[in-house]
């Protein structure tokens, strides 16, 4: 009979029914395409249920590919594995492994034991002469899952785990776009400074060459005054971008999980990739593929098993209960011949409560509701920053080719109009001008090369990002 009734527990457990809805997917408005990707049609938006698209899927979209720069790679290899914050992620996966093991144990009978030792003449409510009893047992309680409570709990646990694990994949993803859009700045400033100085060492030259002139008495004092100014405007860059330089090594290193220190860089900024072409992705693939979107929605799936474990709290649990023991007024003849048992079943549940768990209820109800406009906010976001990060994208590579002709139109002018100086053609100040607009020129230029190269590397986190190594995708792809 023990059996018979520890089995009929048992498919109460496992068949009984689960307060509140399960989850079947949300509804989200998503445009048909990208409106920057392609200008000449419009942009129609559709609703989709995300229970109808596939499960989450890592893009084969490899990071080394985008960044050409084996010393740039590496950085980003030594960030993954160093960096704090990365670290402090990985140990937010592993407590949330651990919340899910205790949280499923709730499924199982729990057991204890206890010893104890008394002496006293008040014993089993009576009072008599001073007497001994020493005593042993075990106990069994078990809560069985008539409502789905467990169950829900469960699915709640279950599904933090995973939006943790696509939190810790969030977080590396934009570790690679930090650490790359470092790594350009860094190019940028050191071109930069490399620019500036070799421009100051020119115009010290010319300092020299408009005294001699002015001492002479060939051009005036004004001639002087000029060159020592353009003199200063171009000495004056190079300890601003030496402090520009320094902070952006800081932060690599930061990112890098090492000291403060130099960071040796590869390829210069006018060597990089810049023919680099990014997969096109339908809006619909974000809500698949990116590790923030994927994760806002385990947080809604994880509230809305709450909801559920909230409306079980309002009915009645059933338990078993048992114990087994030994008990003896004297220690010499504690034995199991005369054990002591009992074996019992609860049925409890709450009668007047004035609302309080109705209440309890409507607050993860309200939470659910928080977490559906985080979700449908968090599918905005990703939309809006892949749409300005294309538009950057194309803009920046015209302003690059227009900074390129700039540059070299204004290198050009220089050089004619110094040939139309030292002849007496044109005035110092012409000269001057053409100094300062080939200076700006091939400043910002660099400056437009960094940009673009981030913006590139920002699109590949702003579609999702794809496999973090070659060890990862060579993993997926032997256990397909």
């Amino acid at each position: 009979m023990k059996k018979i009734a520890l089995i009929l527990f048992y498919v109460v457990t496992i068949v009984g029914c689960k307060m509140g809805k399960n989850y079947k997917g949300t509804d989200v408005i998503v445009p048909d395409k990208f409106a920057q990707k392609d200008t000449s049609l419009a942009v129609i938006s559709d609703t989709v249920n995300t229970d109808t698209l596939n499960v989450p899927q890592i893009s084969d979209l490899n990071w080394w590919e985008i960044t050409q720069d084996n010393v740039l790679d590496s950085l980003i290899d030594k960030a993954m594995k160093n960096n704090k914050n990365a670290l402090i992620a990985a140990e937010n996966i592993l407590q949330a492994r651990y919340a899910l093991k205790i949280q499923n144990a709730e499924f199982l009978p729990k057991f204890s034991m206890g010893i104890s030792a008394q002496r006293g003449n008040f014993l089993n409510n009576q009072i008599g002469a001073e007497t001994d009893i020493f005593m042993g047992a075990g106990n069994l309680n078990w809560e069985l899952d008539l409502w789905g409570k467990l169950r829900r709990l469960s699915e709640a646990s279950r599904a933090q785990l995973v939006a943790t694990e696509y939190g810790y994949r969030g977080i590396m993803i934009s570790l690679i776009s930090e650490v790359a859009t470092n790594y350009y700045n860094l190019l940028r400033v050191q071109s930069q400074l490399e620019i500036s100085k070799r421009v100051a060492a020119s115009r010290d030259s010319m300092l020299i060459i408009i005294e001699a002139r002015y001492n002479k008495g060939i051009v005036p004092m004004i001639d002087v005054n000029q060159a020592e100014i353009q003199l200063a405007i171009a000495q004056g860059a190079v300890p601003r971008y030496q402090r520009e330089l320094v902070n952006y090594q800081n932060a690599l290193q930061f990112l890098l999980g090492e000291n403060p220190g130099p960071i040796q860089t590869g390829k210069p900024l006018e060597e990089q990739n810049y023919n680099i072409e990014i997969p096109s992705k339908a809006p619909v693939d974000l809500l698949a593929q990116r590790p923030d979107v994927i994760a806002a929605e385990y947080q809604l799936i994880g509230q809305n098993a709450r909801v559920g474990a909230a409306q079980a709290n309002r009915l009645p649990t059933l338990s078993v209960s048992a114990l087994l023991g030994i008990a003896s007024n004297d220690f010499s003849t504690l034995s199991f011949s005369n054990p002591l048992w009992n074996l019992g079943g609860q049925l409890a549940g709450p009668l007047f409560y004035w609302g309080q768990l109705k209440r309890a209820a409507d607050i993860e109800q309200s939470k659910r509701f928080q977490s559906l406009f985080a979700y449908e906010n968090t599918v905005l976001f990703a939309l809006t920053e892949v749409e300005n990060t294309l538009v950057e994208i194309n803009t920046l590579k015209l302003e690059i080719e227009i900074s390129e002709r700039r540059k070299a139109s204004a290198i050009n002018a220089l050089t004619l109009s110094s040939q139309r100086y030292d002849k007496g053609v044109t005035s110092y100040l012409e000269y001057l001008e053409q100094q300062r607009q080939a200076f700006d020129a091939e400043l910002i230029l660099e400056g437009k090369r960094a940009d673009y190269l981030s913006a590139q590397i920002k699109l590949y986190k702003a579609l999702g990002g794809g496999w973090l190594n070659t060890d990862e995708k060579n993993a997926a792809n032997n256990a397909n």
